[in-house]
């Protein structure tokens, strides 16, 4: 999977009659902090060009720390104060970039006494943000923390998360391979209001184009096909398929990934069983399961939404592993407070247990997920109002199914379902291993979306 970069400008701030001996120290210890989290990650940009020690404390200079990181076309700012701060300059840098901002300075030590002044970084931190947002900045906070703590780093790695999310949100193309099934009414969407509301655009594929992309491959025996329909058959059991279905299945996944990647989309919405048995002669989830290992994922049933909900999903992971879309089938018959997250064989083989024996059968994965704590999250829509839903859980055993599936327990299921029976929601759920739910609280207050948390009641059944 391709891995991919925020860009963070990095704009320290000091008050100017503060000693810069002291902002310094903090400049120093901080800077070293952030560069060691994420760094395949995050490119930083400083100020060490332009302000004196790389702190900016005097308003004439924002103008050109300003001209800097939209050079380096930053996706996101950290405003970090080294003592009280200078107000106008945090302020002028923050609007004039207008990007998802975070704020923090390190914990003061000591208050002020008779042998020296202390930083009064909180005090300064307070008035600042009140004035960026008279200006419109909306902006993210660790709270009043020191620089070695877990509380810091763990808050700047969530904001890197948020800020990656916001930019791959920002200009996200869907490819929408065909057309909803003609008896999912629940899958509209309006793409129009994904353009206006967040940039997002969806992209029209023709199944038929994709068919006969992979025609030629499997006519013109492409070596790429021929090599990656041998490795389907050394990660899978075919016994119940023609080699030459497999190779139907590598030729269609090679020719979806061309048409995507030429058409700059990284998720897409794929009209599956509903149009492929008719114009490609089969109906191969396995494609979407290694889309997704490649890092473009597609969700089943033309269910668009679905898709932005992977891209959220796949940014929040910073990439790093694989976000699946299943259906909310039915309450483990072994565990009230379980659900099985199931779907006909479309799961990412990366995410396979190691102990599940993985199989093809007429082009549909059969395997179980491994064990591990999930974000299980939805993107959806409902009268032109867009809520994000997001909980939290543990992966638990269950009766062995068909398909791809998963065990999922929640905290107290009955609250879920309720949330999603009453929620703007339908049967499809993203999930991705990881604790996420702070991250996509904050992407959707960027957003100006509902943010729907599971873990909280909602409308109760009766």
């Amino acid at each position: 999977m391709e891995k991919k970069k925020v860009i963070l400008g990095v704009v320290p701030t000091k008050r100017p009659f503060l000693s810069m001996e002291e902002a310094k120290r903090q400049k120093d210890a901080f800077m070293a902090k952030i560069r060691s989290i994420k760094p395949d990650a995050v490119t930083i940009v400083d100020i060490d060009d332009i302000c004196e020690n790389g702190i900016l404390f005097k308003p004439d200079l924002a103008p050109v720390v300003i001209e800097k990181l939209k050079a380096a076309k930053c996706d996101a700012l950290f405003t970090p104060f080294c003592d009280f701060g200078d107000e106008e300059s945090v302020a002028r840098v923050a609007a004039g970039m207008m990007l998802p901002t975070l704020v923090w300075g390190n914990r003061d030590e000591r208050p002020n006494n008779s042998t020296g002044r202390g930083r009064d970084t909180q005090c300064g931190m307070f008035a600042s943000t009140k004035v960026m947002a008279r200006f419109g900045v909306k902006y993210s906070y660790i709270w009043n923390c020191s620089t070695d703590s877990e509380d810091f780093a763990k808050g700047y790695e969530r904001f890197i998360r948020v800020a990656m999310v916001l930019k791959t949100l920002k200009s996200l193309r869907v490819a929408k391979i065909g057309e909803r099934p003609g008896s999912f009414f629940s899958v509209m969407t309006n793409d129009a209001n994904l353009i206006t509301r967040f940039g997002i655009t969806c992209v029209p594929v023709s199944p038929f184009e994709c068919a006969q992309a992979a025609n030629k491959l499997i006519e013109d025996k492409d070596p790429v096909l021929a090599e990656y329909t041998k490795d389907l058959l050394k990660r899978f059991d075919t016994e119940t398929m023609q080699e030459a279905d497999v190779e139907k299945a590598a030729a269609l996944k090679l020719a979806i990934e061309n048409i995507m990647r030429a058409r700059g989309c990284e998720v897409g919405a794929f009209e599956c069983w509903s149009a492929f048995p008719r114009v490609y002669g089969s109906c191969p989830c396995v494609v979407l399961g290694d889309m997704a290992d490649c890092g473009l994922p597609l969700s089943c049933e033309t269910d668009v939404n679905g898709a932005i909900t992977l891209a959220i999903l796949q940014a929040a992971n910073l990439y790093e592993e694989s976000p699946f879309l299943a259906d909310l089938t039915i309450r483990n018959p072994e565990n009230d407070d379980s659900e099985l997250l199931w779907h006909c064989g479309p799961f990412p083989y990366s995410l396979k247990a190691d102990a599940s024996k993985a199989s093809l059968v007429r082009g549909q994965e059969q395997f179980e997920l491994k064990q591990g704590h999930l974000t299980i999250a939805r993107f959806d829509d409902l009268n032109g109002e867009y809520t994000l839903f997001c909980g939290e859980g543990d992966t638990t055993t269950g009766p062995e199914t068909t398909g791809t599936y998963v065990y999922f327990k929640a905290d107290n299921w009955k609250r879920w379902e309720e949330k999603l029976m009453f929620g703007p929601y339908i049967h499809h759920v993203g999930g991705v291993y990881g604790d996420y739910l702070p991250v996509l609280r904050e992407v959707a207050r960027y957003l100006g979306i509902h943010f729907d948390n599971a873990h909280e009641q909602g409308i109760y059944s009766l």
